[in-house]
């Protein structure tokens, strides 16, 4: 069985960051997407978006990863905004809300010139 492979890009704008995922989030990586998103924390970011569209497997252990992540966030100040698919995710698997709610919505477009092709 090939190892699980997971790559996170992050770019940083004052207050908001946006985290792109690319790969598959399991058992095996979740820990590094918890690694990821707890950085933003510590550097003070507000408003963290989370770029799923790369992602192509995700499981429990990913969402897990996400649900934990929201209650450090909010404990922090900080907004996780998924794209919906964690939102439907969380719906199918009848986890129902995470302990401090994830918003679903579209991560903002940063211009090129930023260094974002996001």
């Amino acid at each position: 069985m090939p190892l699980s492979q997971l790559n996170a890009h992050q770019h940083d704008q004052a207050t908001r960051a946006l985290v792109t995922l690319a790969g598959e989030i399991d058992l095996a990586t979740a820990p590094f997407v918890c690694t990821a998103l707890a950085a933003r924390l510590r550097d003070g970011i507000c408003t963290v978006d989370v770029d799923l569209t790369a992602v192509t497997f995700c499981d429990a252990g990913g969402l897990n990863a996400f649900l934990t992540a929201s209650g450090p966030a909010t404990d922090a100040g900080t907004t996780l905004y998924p794209l919906p698919t964690l939102a439907r995710m969380i719906e199918i698997t009848g986890s129902g809300s995470p302990p401090h709610e994830l918003h679903a919505v579209r991560p903002p477009r940063v211009p090129a010139a930023a260094g974002g092709a996001w």
